[in-house]
């Protein structure tokens, strides 16, 4: 396992550090210029007061959420990692550009980051998704909190240990869905979970068809050098193949079934929104009803809600009759009903009076829960108060177990009953053996 650079192979220790420090302070007797920032002047934050923080996975989504976390006055990055030496080398410039040093390590392997980086607090994981159960486990295991970007897991296994590791080693989790933090979804959820709808029958979430997978693996290319792109650690945990450079360059995998998921791609987004607006204490199971191939799923949860797996016949852009724009979700009450999407400013509801009094809605919540409308800051602050994070770990079981759940019900092409509490399908043995799928030595728990 390697490193870029070579402070990233050679833990420092304390002594080391202290002498370091003490030669940089002394030498030549000159005064040193220390910028308002590191000191925490002028309205920034002080060091000692910052959560440092690696990034692991840095291509497009990767980025995205790195800028963002960047942008927060109280977090530091010290370290990037990335099988990929173009992402890897842009994102500690873009680090080092923020911090005003070159001070950001570039780590090829994650492994070797969690073993010599005590200092860091926290991870954000934007890797490829075969990687995201695996990668938030060693992180957790090694002490530090984690910020995953969605579908957390491709396995219900995956997920359950994703979620029993954070409670045994006592670290702050969030997973990557972040419209549980935008007001829209705020208000469509709090809409539903107030009784301002009624008693709620019926829920939509977005599952758009993408199309199926392609099984086929793509034809063998020369394999590059590991230091531009180490190809057995990209693949990680998933089955081993031939390179081929249009899996890490324009995204393949995202057709392959041992790399990916199909229902739960959109899934882990909205079927966490229709979630978070009933009452879970109340959901101990869910009988999944196959239409067919990429049709709209119907399922019923134990509390008698209808929950519908929407989906999308052609574009993924077509239109919706229950809401506009992507990952939407919508519930229906005897009393009306609320939806939310990507590019709303606002639920949009059955009666213009239900937006009466949207402003107090969003009040209350901010007063009940503490958290803001940003999904970062709730990660942020959760590791400072060491309190459940919005897409807590416990969410993340139930929503991404329906989203797989699914999955299995459309491979099997059969209807089936999914246990919400053992996290198993009720007198299918073939069902739950697809609950979990063989990691590829040495990417296992």
């Amino acid at each position: 396992m390697q490193a870029e650079a070579t402070e990233s192979r050679r833990p420092i220790t304390r002594r080391g550090f202290l002498n370091r420090g003490a030669l940089a302070a002394g030498a030549l007797g000159l005064p040193s210029f220390i910028p308002a920032r590191a000191l925490g002047r002028d309205g920034t934050v002080a060091p000692s007061n910052r959560i440092n923080m690696a990034a692991i996975g840095v291509g497009g989504r990767g980025t995205g959420d790195l800028r963002a976390m960047l942008s927060m006055p109280d977090v530091r990055f010290v370290a990037v990692c990335d099988v990929d030496k173009g992402r890897r080398e842009a994102a500690k410039r873009m680090v080092d550009e923020t911090n005003g040093s070159k001070d950001c390590a570039a780590y090829i392997d994650m492994r070797q980051l969690f073993a010599e980086r005590p200092d860091v607090e926290a991870v954000l994981i934007a890797t490829g998704d075969r990687w995201h159960a695996l990668a938030s486990v060693l992180a957790m295991r090694a002490g530090k909190d984690v910020y995953c970007e969605k579908p957390a897991c491709l396995t219900v296994a995956e997920g359950l240990q994703v979620a029993k590791t954070a409670r045994r080693h006592g670290r702050i989790y969030q997973m990557g869905s972040q419209r549980l933090s935008e007001s829209p979804h705020i208000g469509a959820i709090e809409m539903a979970s107030t009784g301002r709808l009624g008693t709620i029958h019926t829920v939509y979430a977005d599952c758009r068809w993408r199309g199926g997978f392609k099984r086929p693996w793509l034809p063998a290319e020369p394999e590059p050098a590991k230091t531009e792109l180490d190809w057995d650690l990209w693949l990680g945990p998933s089955a081993w193949r031939p390179y081929n450079s249009a899996y890490v360059h324009k995204n393949d995998w995202y057709n392959h079934e041992d790399m990916a998921t199909d229902i739960a791609q959109w899934g882990a987004h909205t079927v966490a929104q229709a979630l978070a607006g009933l009452d879970l204490g109340k959901i101990t199971s869910i009988d999944f009803e196959y239409a067919g191939p990429g049709l709209t799923m119907m399922t019923r949860l134990s509390n008698g809600v209808k929950l519908v797996l929407y989906r999308h016949a052609g574009n993924v852009w077509d239109p919706c009759q229950y809401w506009s724009g992507a990952c939407g979700e919508r519930f229906e009450g005897d009393q009306g009903w609320a939806a939310a999407a990507d590019g709303y400013t606002k639920p949009e509801v059955s009666t213009p009076s239900l937006l009466n009094d949207y402003k107090r809605i969003l009040a209350e919540y901010a007063a009940r829960t503490r958290r803001p409308t940003n999904h970062v800051r709730d990660f942020l602050d959760c590791i400072r108060t060491r309190r459940d994070t919005v897409a807590h770990p416990e969410l993340m079981v139930l929503s991404m177990g329906i989203c797989l759940a699914a999955d299995i019900c459309e491979k099997l092409g059969r209807n089936l009953k999914f246990d919400l509490v053992k996290l198993e399908f009720v007198g299918d043995p073939e069902a739950n053996r697809l609950r979990n799928r063989a990691m590829r030595s040495p990417y296992t728990f």
